[in-house]
């Protein structure tokens, strides 16, 4: 039981802090006159992806858990798309997919590109043809190169709508000043980091507790835990009426989830960190992959109606997958 109220802490203090990150994000947007999508790709994706960050860096250094690294971050992608068929019920204007704006398409599709590049280098490291440099897999520089061109492309595209987007959001926060708002922002990102830091240990403990394997606790319960902050700063973007910004914060935590991976391999020090760990996990990267273009099918397609309990058929094919991918990866930890 003391396990398991560890697990709800770091839970309960990485989603109230995601709160805030949500609200003060939305502030320097306004302040500062960035895009709204922008703002959610970069300054938010970033900040509620850092628990995956610090829970990766301590999973394959301190704790010696490569697969919990592993399977957060992978059980993030597909966990924080899963997110989107919360936020397609909760959207009862219209259909979320037929109000969302065309660019989250772009990192729709670079995310797919560098979450099926990941599940591709996992295969090769395990049937030892991944080339290494040191204990580096050489997959790592070219999922940061990739990054860097998918933040290049999806800023030339967002600098676009910096005008529609400032006009649209005009004084809504009068009595908060840009400086107060990034003061808030740093605080709310810290007690993310220090929650995030706690849970590979916790994991840990549980798996073996529970007879569970690390891959599994990882990619359930602390792709969960981890996503908190996402899954806060999208209903908070929600109420705020900022749509775009809850879109573009889930499509981009994933762009920066892949980054995590190489961060991780240069952390862990016995070899490429893709050759040790489960082969499952590659299940779980190409279900985000086609988690991923479902969502690019939803945002080109823009379907008006809704299907089954007030979701879209898109939404209730991406809850099919990831409910799926739970049951082969909850049989397989067994």
């Amino acid at each position: 039981m003391l396990l398991w109220l560890q697990l709800l802490i770091c839970l309960a203090v990485i989603g109230y802090a995601g709160y805030f990150l949500s609200r003060y994000g939305d502030i320097i947007a306004e302040k500062s006159g960035i895009s709204a999508s922008w703002v959610g790709l970069i300054l938010l994706s970033t900040a509620t992806s850092l628990p995956e960050l610090v829970t990766g860096i301590s999973a394959v250094t301190f704790a010696n858990a490569p697969d919990i690294a592993v399977g957060d971050v992978l059980g993030s992608t597909v966990f924080n798309l899963a997110i989107l068929v919360m936020l397609d019920a909760l959207y009862k204007r219209e259909t979320l997919y037929s109000r969302a704006a065309q660019g989250h398409i772009l990192s729709a599709s670079l995310g797919a590109i560098l979450i099926a590049f990941a599940g591709f280098s996992l295969l090769l490291d395990h049937a030892g043809m991944s080339p290494a440099f040191g204990h580096v897999g050489l997959y790592s520089p070219f999922i940061l190169l990739v990054y860097l061109v998918a933040m290049r492309a999806v800023y030339s595209y967002e600098r676009r709508t910096v005008s529609e987007f400032v006009e649209a959001s005009a004084e809504r926060y009068p009595g908060i000043t840009l400086r107060s708002a990034l003061k808030g922002y740093v605080w709310a990102a810290m007690a993310v980091v220090l929650a995030g830091s706690w849970l590979p240990f916790i994991a840990k403990d549980i798996s073996g507790l529970m007879g569970w394997g690390q891959g599994f606790v990882g990619t359930l319960l602390v792709a969960a835990v981890t996503s908190a902050p996402e899954a806060a700063v999208t209903i908070s973007a929600l109420r705020l009426g900022a749509l775009d910004m809850a879109i573009a914060n889930l499509l981009g935590s994933n762009l920066f989830d892949i980054i995590i991976l190489a961060i991780d391999d240069l952390f862990y020090i016995k070899g490429p960190l893709l050759a040790h760990v489960d082969a499952s996990h590659a299940l779980t990267a190409f279900t985000a992959v086609m988690m991923s273009a479902l969502v690019i099918v939803g945002l080109v397609f823009r379907p008006q109606g809704r299907a089954v309990l007030g979701l879209t058929w898109i939404s209730l094919g991406l809850f099919l997958l990831y409910i799926i991918n739970t049951w082969i990866l909850f049989q397989h930890g067994h």
